[in-house]
C-alpha cells in the first residue's frame, strides 16, 4: 500500500498564490509518476499537472504558465506551486501516484475568493 498526504490548501484572494505538498509513503520501490487532479463542485475530476520520475511534466491548458509541478525524489514528495490564482481554480486538489493513478490522497481544499 501507498499513502499520500497532501497539505498546503486554504483560502486565498484572486491573484494570490499557494503551494501544495504531497508526501508519499509505504510500499514504494520506484518513485513513479505523480500528479495533481482537482474536482470543483458539480464538475468532473480533471488532471491539473503530472510529473514523471525523470522530471517530464504535463499541464492542463487552464493552468499552463501559472502552476508549476516539481518533485523531490529523495523525500518522495511532490509539490504544486500555484500562482495568479483565479476563482475558477477553486476545487479539492488530489495528489496521485502512478499513471494512470492507482493511489489517491484524501484531498485538500483550495478556495480562491475575495
Amino acid at each position: 500500500q501507498v499513502q499520500l498526504v497532501e497539505s498546503g490548501g486554504g483560502l486565498v484572494q484572486p491573484g494570490g498564490f499557494l503551494r501544495l505538498s504531497c508526501a508519499a509513503s509505504g510500499r514504494i520501490f520506484n518513485f513513479y509518476t505523480m500528479g495533481w487532479y482537482r474536482q470543483a463542485p458539480g464538475k468532473q475530476r480533471e488532471l491539473v499537472a503530472m510529473i514523471s520520475r525523470g522530471g517530464s511534466t504535463n499541464y492542463a491548458d487552464s493552468v499552463k504558465g501559472r502552476f508549476t509541478i516539481s518533485r523531490d525524489n529523495a523525500k518522495k514528495t511532490v509539490y504544486l506551486q500555484m500562482n495568479s490564482l483565479k476563482p475558477e481554480d477553486t476545487a479539492v486538489y488530489y495528489c496521485t501516484y502512478q499513471d494512470p493513478p492507482r493511489y489517491w490522497g484524501q484531498g485538500t481544499q483550495v478556495t480562491v475568493s475575495s
